[in-house]
C-alpha cells in the first residue's frame, strides 16, 4: 500500500464488509468456519491460527512498518518467545544491558534452562556487539530507546554487523512506534510491539505483534504462533485497530507534551539526572536524530538525594498521572522500574545500568500540558 502513514493507519489492511457494507472491519466471534469439504474453505479453519479480525488488525500492522507480514499475539512476551523458539540449545544471543524487565526474565530464567545463553552488552556501542558474536550467535535483541534509561541503538550500524554475521536481527520498537521508527527500513529481521502500549493507546487491550519481510522467515514463526496458540481473541483485535486510526495525532501530542514535560523537569531542583533523546546532551541524540522521526513521549528523571522512601512519596502523590504499569496510554502514567517494570532483574544488575532506587519513569499522556506541568510541580514540591 504505497500511502502515507495517517491513511495507512485508517485503511490498511481493512475492507468494507461483503455482506453489509460495514465501514468498520466486523468482530468475527468464532471460533470455527464452515467448510464446504475437507479442505475447501475461505481462508480460515480455526481462529487459533487466523481469524477475520485479527487478520485485518495484522495487515495494518505490517503496513505501518513497511512490512509484509504481521503476527498479532495475546502480549508482548507471547511474541518475544515465538522469536526465541527459533532457536535451539547450544545458541546464543546478543542483548542489551538495559531491558525492559520482563524480557529478561524470559531470557534468563526461562530460555537459559533450555540451554540458550545470552550475552548482555551496552548496545549503544556497535562495536560492543560485533566483538560479541561468535559462530554460535543466532540472534541479535536490541530495545531502542530502552525502557527506562531510554539509551538509543544505532539499528542500521547494528543492521549491517548482523548481516555480515549472517545473524537474525530483531527490534523491540515498542518505545518509538511505528509512527518514530521502522526498524525493517534500516536492516532489522523482525521488529517486536508490545501493541498494548503505544499502538493499542488506550490501556484497555494486552497484546503483542511481530512483523517481518521474509517469507520463510514468516512461515517458520507462524507455525509457533498456531501449534503454541498464544494468539489474540478477535474483540482484543477490534479495539487495537480502532486505536491505530489515531495512533498518528497521538504520537504527536505524545511528543509535544514530552518535551514539554522534559525542558521542565530539565533544571528542575529535584532533578539530579533526566533522561529524554531530545535533549543534544543525550548520548544517543545524534542516532535519535537519523532513525526516529520525533523524540518520544518517555521521560525518565533520577530525584536528586531521594531514599527509596521518598521517592514512594513522589510517585504517591501525583492526582493527574497514575502510578502505574504500562506506558504508552492516552492517559499519563508514573512507574517505579526498580519494583515495578523491572523489579524482576537483580538490583546489581539494574543498578549497573541506572535503574536505581530513586529513578522514576514517565509516560506523558495527551491531556492538557499546563495540568500535566502544574501536576509535576506540586507532586516534586
Amino acid at each position: 500500500m504505497g500511502y502515507k502513514f495517517a491513511t495507512k493507519a485508517i485503511h490498511a489492511g481493512q475492507h468494507a464488509d461483503p455482506t453489509t457494507g460495514a465501514v468498520m472491519t466486523p468482530i468475527y466471534q468464532t471460533s470455527t468456519y464452515q467448510q464446504a469439504a475437507p479442505g475447501d474453505h475461505k481462508g480460515y479453519e480455526y481462529s487459533r491460527g487466523t481469524n477475520p479480525t485479527r487478520k485485518a488488525l495484522e495487515d495494518c500492522l505490517a503496513a505501518l512498518e513497511n512490512g509484509t507480514y504481521g503476527l498479532a499475539f495475546s502480549s508482548g512476551m507471547a511474541a518475544t518467545e515465538t522469536v526465541l523458539k527459533l532457536l535451539k540449545p547450544g545458541d546464543e544471543v546478543i542483548t542489551g544491558d538495559d531491558l525492559y524487565g520482563g524480557s529478561y526474565r524470559i531470557f534468563t530464567n526461562v530460555f537459559e534452562h533450555y540451554g540458550i545463553k545470552f550475552h548482555f552488552v551496552n548496545t549503544s556501542d556497535p562495536e560492543r556487539i560485533a566483538e560479541r558474536i561468535s559462530s554460535a550467535t543466532r540472534l541479535i535483541w536490541v530495545e531502542t530507546p530502552t525502557n527506562p534509561t531510554l539509551k538509543l541503538a544505532d539499528i542500521e550500524a547494528i543492521g549491517k554487523v548482523a548481516k555480515e554475521a549472517g545473524v537474525l536481527f530483531a527490534v523491540d520498537n515498542t518505545f518509538a512506534s511505528p509512527y518514530l521508527q521502522n526498524p525493517l527500513d534500516l536492516g532489522a529481521d523482525i521488529v517486536m510491539h508490545s501493541v498494548t502500549k503505544y499502538i493499542g493507546g488506550h490501556s484497555d487491550v494486552v497484546m503483542g505483534a511481530l512483523v517481518v519481510n521474509d517469507r520463510e522467515l514468516y512461515d517458520r514463526l507462524f507455525f509457533y504462533y498456531n501449534a503454541c496458540g498464544g494468539t489474540p481473541g478477535p474483540q482484543d483485535s477490534f479495539l487495537v485497530l480502532r486505536g491505530i486510526k489515531t495512533l498518528h495525532l497521538r504520537m504527536r501530542a505524545h511528543c509535544e507534551n514530552g518535551r514539554k514535560v522534559a525542558e521542565y523537569l530539565k533544571n528542575h531542583p529535584r532533578v539530579e539526572k533526566i533522561y529524554w533523546p531530545g535533549f543534544e546532551d543525550h548520548p544517543g541524540h545524534n542516532i535519535a536524530k537519523k532513525q526516529m522521526r520525533d523524540f518520544g513521549g518517555m521521560v525518565s528523571i533520577v530525584l536528586r538525594g531521594a531514599s527509596l522512601e521518598d521517592t514512594f512519596k513522589v510517585a504517591a502523590s501525583f492526582k493527574v498521572f497514575t502510578l502505574a504499569e504500562s506506558l504508552g496510554g492516552v492517559e499519563s502514567l508514573i512507574n517505579h522500574p526498580a519494583t515495578m517494570t523491572h523489579g524482576s532483574i537483580p538490583r546489581e544488575v539494574r543498578e549497573k545500568v541506572g535503574v536505581v532506587d530513586n529513578l522514576i519513569r514517565i509516560s506523558v499522556g495527551v491531556e492538557d500540558i499546563e495540568d500535566l506541568l502544574a501536576d509535576l510541580e506540586q507532586a516534586l514540591g
